[in-house]
């Protein structure tokens, strides 16, 4: 399916994409322009040391197997830029998978960077590795023949040296050869987040903090307060593209920039807008060449959906294969904006998206509404927000738990760095819909973590079993943030950030709150004890302390229910910038 898409695709961005290398030449000569021939010479001098040419004659190794290389095209988002990559047919070869496999930095790890870098006033800079897999050695044993691309060497023999792009070896080879870089500027890697890299330093008014490196594929993210001195050293080890190199201002498709608050505070600042407005428009274009006009973007979108729709519900004709195929990728591109910070999808994104494999045509007009209200507001940014929560201590109780969990304490990684720079304090905002699913009747749960006052973590999601009440779907609802809570404050520490006190919870439901915040209260569902001790067990050893909040006022209502009006932009107001401005 993704080879006859690639083959299908003609044009992106209004710009003719060839599949070969004479299609490319031709649509230069058809053009009057070089800009494929130009994209065509860069990508041969940068990738020609990856192959070891045979001389005439010369057979290849008995024990090395043959693939095919050939050239992919690609238009830029940026700046609209031709790209041209030789890829490898790697799909024909048999490594094996302890080979293969290739982590990367998570989209939370980012974020919490992103918010320490601003809290203890540290520098950040972005960079690409240039032709990041060429670096390392290729892990297989393969041989291929030279297109024209080569020029003169068209049609010999050649030993592919270095990790090519479409091996299935390339993306581990690469990570191991940037880890062997890492070890050598005397970085370790976080037992947390294997592709965060942290050193401690000092800073020049003194104080001792963690540098951080992340690394996402050949994107890099430096935590210094001198990050051009580490960018030299990464770069005498592995070639960066220099324009790359410095203030981050986009970064896996969003917009990068500090934000000056009125007290002189600064903090980073996410935003996808760029992203969004692509992709409304890539849809609008698709539905408007495809399709034989069956599909169109509403004309208003002040709503991501229609009114009182229910997906679950829907009972409209099955989408053919293609057609479900497209819904597949648009599904796709919303859930990355949600990764991006569009928190004010996550829910409608969510319900779709259990509907990719069967989509109907109810579906996908409803994900076009989606983009009809990212189309009428694109502009978003998630800001980092280091400085320190009110918490109102107040509102949480603190209670002697050692006749009903004796000896319970928080567990604490024996091999975490010591803490340094400033602490940090977490909050979460909890709710469910109870029975939100009117087919299955599963309950819906969110969540939301805030660090300090940057959003660093949210959950939209169906429920895996059914719950007969409210309460019990809320306690599973509170189990999982507590789950969730929980890695992030171990992440925290290995990252050496110092944490603050106990997680500070917030629910709505008040019966579970009073379960979990009186140990004199006693269960009368039995079938919720997992999810009561474990939330309870949690506030007893003091990793959190859980409080009561007005429905209206709980974050996370967000990501439970379909909110329409003022109810809607009152809380997402509180979350994002930028998304309804002030007049």
């Amino acid at each position: 399916a993704p080879q006859r898409r690639y083959h299908k695709r003609t044009h992106k961005y209004g710009i003719e994409l060839p599949k070969t290398v004479e299609e490319a030449y031709a649509i230069d000569r058809a053009t009057g322009t070089t800009f494929w021939h130009d994209a065509i010479e860069k990508e041969m001098k940068n990738v020609r040391v990856a192959f070891d040419v045979l001389a005439d004659g010369v057979a290849p190794p008995a024990d090395h197997q043959y693939i095919r290389c050939h050239m992919i095209f690609d238009a830029k988002m940026e700046d609209f830029r031709r790209k041209a990559r030789l890829v490898a047919g790697g799909h024909v070869t048999k490594a094996p998978a302890t080979l293969t496999y290739a982590s990367v930095v998570s989209r939370e790890t980012q974020r919490i960077a992103l918010l320490i870098a601003a809290l203890n006033d540290i520098d950040i800079w972005a960079a690409d590795v240039l032709n990041a897999y060429i670096t390392a050695p290729c892990r297989e044993k393969i041989w291929t023949t030279l297109g024209k691309e080569f020029g003169d060497d068209c049609g010999r023999k050649a030993i592919v040296v270095r990790a090519l792009y479409g091996l299935k070896s390339s993306g581990a080879a690469f990570r191991a050869h940037l880890a062997g870089c890492m070890h050598e500027m005397g970085y370790v890697s976080c037992p947390a987040d294997p592709d965060l890299w942290l050193k401690e330093q000092t800073d020049r008014k003194g104080r001792k903090y963690y540098s951080y490196i992340l690394c996402y594929v050949d994107d890099l993210l430096v935590v210094h307060h001198n990050p051009k001195r580490i960018m030299d050293r990464i770069n005498s080890f592995l070639p960066l593209k220099t324009d790359s190199v410095g203030p981050p201002e986009m970064y896996l498709g969003a917009k990068l920039k500090r934000k000056t608050f009125e007290d002189g505070t600064t903090a980073w600042g996410l935003s996808p807008t760029k992203y969004v407005q692509q992709a409304v428009k890539n849809v609008e274009t698709f539905l408007k060449n495809n399709l034989e006009g069956r599909f169109s973007l509403p004309k208003r979108g002040n709503k991501p959906f229609p009114c009182d729709y229910a997906p679950e519900e829907d009972v409209t004709p099955l989408l053919e294969p293609g057609v479900a195929t497209y819904y597949m990728q648009l599904i796709g591109v919303l859930r990355w904006m949600c990764e991006l910070g569009r928190i004010d999808i996550c829910t409608e994104v969510s319900m779709l998206s259990s509907f990719a494999a069967m989509p109907r045509e109810g579906h996908l007009e409803a994900t076009l509404h989606v983009f009809s209200y990212l189309k009428s507001r694109s502009n978003s940014r998630l800001i980092f927000d280091p400085k320190e929560p009110n918490v109102g201590e107040s509102d949480f109780v603190e209670c002697d738990w050692s006749d009903f969990y004796p000896g319970t304490e928080e567990a604490l990684p024996p091999n975490a760095p010591k803490p340094l720079g400033k602490g940090v304090t977490l909050r979460m905002f909890v709710d469910s819909d109870h029975a939100g699913d009117k087919v299955s009747r599963r309950s819906r749960t969110g969540f939301v973590i805030f660090l300090n006052y940057g959003m660093i973590d949210w959950l939209s999601k169906k429920q895996s079993t059914v719950e007969t009440s409210v309460f019990g779907a809320e306690f599973c609802t509170m189990k999982h943030g507590i789950e969730n809570l929980r890695g992030i404050r171990y992440k925290l520490r290995m990252m050496g950030v110092p944490v603050k006190g106990p997680s500070y919870v917030y629910g709505d439901n008040m019966s579970v709150v009073t379960n979990v915040s009186k140990p004199e209260s006693t269960l009368r569902k039995k079938s919720n004890s997992i999810c009561y001790h474990a939330v309870r067990e949690a506030v007893a050893m003091g990793e959190a302390l859980v409080a009561h909040i007005l429905t209206k006022k709980n974050l996370a209502d967000l990501f439970t229910k379909v909110l329409y009006g003022q109810t809607r932009r009152f809380l997402v107001d509180r979350m994002l910038w930028d998304v309804f401005p002030s007049d």
